[in-house]
C-alpha cells in the first residue's frame, strides 16, 4: 500500500535531516515531552539530539507505581506522528506507556544519547546566539537551540516537618511506592490528596493494609473519570476557553449533583472554584475508587500533618497517630535552578516563565515543555507544545 500524503511528507522530511549537523537542537530529557519535541523537529528536517541521563527513555514512567493508568484517554494522549494502539485500552496503563515511548523512539528514528546528564546551559561565549551545554564526563556541547524537557515530576519533595528526621516508623515519598504488598496488615498514613495520594490510598485499602488514613490539607475537587461515556478530559479541554468564574460556578453545581457529600466522613466539599484551583496547578482528583473507599471507611481522611514525635505523627488538630508507615504524596520540585537559574528564565516558584513555542525574553532559542499541569491533559499539551517548538525552530533555521 502506498504511503498516505502525511506519511510520505514525514518520510521526505526525515530523509532531509542532516545527521552530520554539528549544531543540532539539543533536547534535554527522554520522556514524552522530549521525545515529542525531537520527533516534531525531525519531521521538519531539523536535527534533534535527545540527551537522557538514565539508560533508557521514559525513565520516570518506569518508576511509577504499578496501579497507575493515565487519567486521559488513549486518543488524546498520543504524541505527534504515532497513535497509541487500540489494544492498550481507553485508559492506558503504566507499562503500556513505556512500551509506547520505546516504540515512538524507534518509529521516528530518534537520535537518543543515554547516560548523559546536562548540568548547565549557557549562551555560547562567542556571541553567535548558539547555546553551550555542560554535561557529565566533561562534555561541552553546542547547539543552535535547546529544548528543556526534564519533567514535571523531577525531584521528590518531602516537607521538613519538625521531628521527621527522628521518626521511628517508615517514611517515604510516593515516588518510592510500587504496590501494596509490603504494607499488608500494616497501618499506613498517606499524606496528600492529589491524584497520586488518592490512588495510592485506594491501592493500599484494596491491597490488604490494616488501616489507611489520608491527611488532607485542602479539600480537593473530585470528579468522575467519565460520565455517560464522556471523559472528564473533554470538559478539561473545553473549559480552558471559558471564563474562570463561569466554570467555577457551573462545576460547583454539577459537583453537588454528581458527587456525594463526604463532609461527615472528614472530606468536605471544597470552598474554592474548580477552575480557579486548576489555574494554580491543582487539577481535580479523578475518582478511581476514593469516594467508595471513604464512604465505607476503608480510607479515613484526617487533618494535615503538623509534626512528628518519635513513633507518632501529630496532626494540625492535635490528634496523635502511630502509623507503621507514612507515604508522602507531596509533589515534586522542577529542580531547574542549577541548569538555568542563572539565566533569569524562572519565576519565583522555580518554574519557566514561558513554555511551548515561546522563548523567555533575552534567551532566544531556549524552550521549555512539560512544566505545567494542565487540566486538559499533560500528554495532549506536550504534543501541542512539540509542534509549536518545532515550527518556531524550523522557521529560525531557515
Amino acid at each position: 500500500m502506498p504511503n498516505s500524503p502525511s506519511t510520505a511528507a514525514r518520510d521526505d522530511a526525515v530523509a532531509l535531516t542532516d545527521r552530520t549537523d554539528d549544531r543540532p537542537v539539543y533536547v534535554i530529557g527522554g520522556g514524552p515531552g522530549g521525545l515529542a519535541a525531537a520527533a516534531a523537529l525531525r519531521a521538519r528536517g531539523v536535527r534533534a539530539v535527545v540527551l537522557e541521563k538514565s539508560d533508557r527513555v521514559g525513565a520516570s514512567w518506569r518508576g511509577h507505581y504499578d496501579r497507575l493508568r493515565l487519567h486521559t484517554t488513549r486518543r488524546w494522549s498520543a504524541l505527534p506522528g504515532l497513535k497509541m494502539p487500540r489494544g492498550f485500552g481507553r485508559w492506558v496503563g503504566r507499562d503500556d506507556v513505556v512500551r509506547y515511548l520505546e516504540r515512538y523512539t524507534e518509529h521516528h528514528g530518534l537520535e537518543v544519547v543515554t547516560g548523559v546528564e546536562v548540568t548547565r546551559i549557557d549562551p555560547a561565549p562567542d556571541g553567535s546566539g548558539d547555546w553551550q551545554l555542560t554535561a557529565t564526563g566533561g562534555r561541552v556541547l553546542r547547539g543552535r537551540a535547546v529544548v528543556v524537557a526534564t519533567g514535571f515530576n523531577h525531584t521528590p519533595r518531602i516537607p521538613r516537618w519538625p521531628g521527621s528526621e527522628t521518626f521511628t516508623g517508615e517514611l517515604l515519598h510516593a515516588a518510592g511506592y510500587r504496590n501494596p504488598a509490603p504494607y499488608a496488615d500494616r497501618d499506613v498514613l498517606v499524606v496528600g490528596i492529589g491524584n497520586t495520594g488518592a490512588e495510592i490510598a485506594v491501592d493500599l485499602a484494596e491491597g490488604g493494609a490494616s488501616r489507611v488514613r489520608i491527611a488532607v490539607r485542602t479539600a480537593p475537587h473530585i470528579v468522575r473519570r467519565s460520565t455517560a461515556g464522556v471523559p472528564a478530559q473533554a470538559a478539561g479541554i473545553l473549559i480552558r476557553r471559558l471564563p474562570v468564574r463561569l466554570v467555577d460556578r457551573a462545576s460547583g453545581l454539577l459537583s453537588r449533583v454528581a458527587s456525594p457529600d463526604l463532609g461527615d466522613r472528614g472530606l468536605p466539599r471544597p470552598t474554592t472554584g474548580l477552575y480557579s484551583r486548576a489555574r494554580q496547578g491543582a487539577v481535580p482528583v479523578q475518582d478511581v475508587g476514593l469516594v467508595a473507599a471513604v464512604k465505607t471507611g476503608r480510607v479515613v481522611p484526617v487533618a494535615t500533618v503538623a509534626s512528628f514525635d518519635e513513633d507518632a505523627v501529630v496532626l494540625a488538630d492535635g490528634t496523635r497517630l502511630t502509623p507503621d508507615a507514612v507515604i508522602t504524596a507531596t509533589g515534586y520540585d522542577r529542580a531547574l535552578e542549577p541548569l538555568v537559574g542563572h539565566l533569569d528564565v524562572l519565576d519565583g516558584r522555580g518554574r519557566p516563565v514561558t513554555h511551548g513555542g515561546r522563548s523567555p525574553k533575552g534567551a532566544p532559542g531556549l524552550y521549555f515543555t512539560g512544566f505545567t499541569n494542565p487540566i486538559s491533559g499533560m500528554l495532549r499539551e506536550l504534543a501541542l507544545d512539540a509542534e509549536k517548538i518545532a515550527k518556531r525552530v524550523a522557521r529560525a533555521s531557515r
